[in-house]
């Protein structure tokens, strides 16, 4: 049974680029490559033609899981989100034990990039953030430690 992605509406838009890019443009360049190792000869010698088909089926198995993840997906809407309690969207700012701010946004696992501060509804902060209200000091177990993170305002992504 297919696990509900949840995505924001810029989530959403990204993963429809990606689906759109790679079922066109990728599946286009993969058939290019596939006939110019073609063109070498003998393909059950030929290291071009089996590397191009095994990232032929790579390809096809991503955009798989794209299709799936677009058919399972579940869009937050900014405009249904309350700025009194962290839900998916929310955007969070927190103040940890040394006094340093940071800014949040709690999102669905398929769109999650810590780079980007955007952290899965499913990852230890996000999990332990879901639900709290502003004021209220939470306490998150990560790989680096105990973490104490306080809750300073809530917002909705814009």
């Amino acid at each position: 049974m297919p696990k509900d992605v949840i995505l924001t509406r810029e989530g959403l838009a990204n993963l429809r680029a990606e689906y759109e890019r790679l079922s066109t443009t990728g599946r286009r360049e993969v058939a290019a490559r596939i006939k110019e190792a073609r063109e070498f000869g003998d393909i059950s010698e030929n290291a071009e033609y089996d590397d191009a088909k095994n990232e032929q089926a790579r390809l096809e198995a991503h955009i798989s899981q794209l299709e799936e993840k677009l058919r399972s997906a579940t869009v937050v809407d900014a405009s249904d989100l309350d700025t009194e309690i962290v839900q998916v969207g929310s955007v969070v700012h927190v103040k940890d034990e040394a006094g340093k701010s940071t800014k949040y946004w709690i999102v669905g696992s398929a769109e999650s990039n810590p780079t980007e501060l955007k952290l899965s509804n499913e990852s230890p902060v996000g999990k332990a953030l879901l639900g709290r209200k502003r004021g209220e000091e939470v306490r998150v177990t990560t790989p680096r430690g105990v973490r104490v993170l306080k809750i300073t305002k809530i917002d909705v992504a814009a």
